[in-house]
């Protein structure tokens, strides 16, 4: 299968990654660096969510079931 938008962003990843002799410490301080001047001009950040996944729908609850049981305290399992 082939996908020209994955394809394109496969080229941008792989010529960035070039372009720091695919030293992953400098591409990390460069990425960072990126996100530092976007910051101050003015871009926000959404952080990473904290909490559990929120079961919404019956396809959630059987597709990601296993994951959320997981998460749960065991006096919270089996309950509903």
């Amino acid at each position: 299968m082939n996908d020209d938008i994955l394809d394109e962003v496969r080229a941008i990843r792989e010529a960035h990654a070039a372009a720091f002799h695919f030293d992953l410490d400098a591409i990390y301080a460069d990425i960072k660096r990126r996100e530092m001047e976007r910051q101050a001009q003015g871009v926000r950040f959404i952080d990473p969510p904290t909490t559990p996944l929120q079961v919404r729908s019956r396809y959630q609850r059987i597709r990601f079931g296993h994951r959320i049981s997981q998460a749960l305290p065991v006096d919270q399992k089996h309950s509903g």
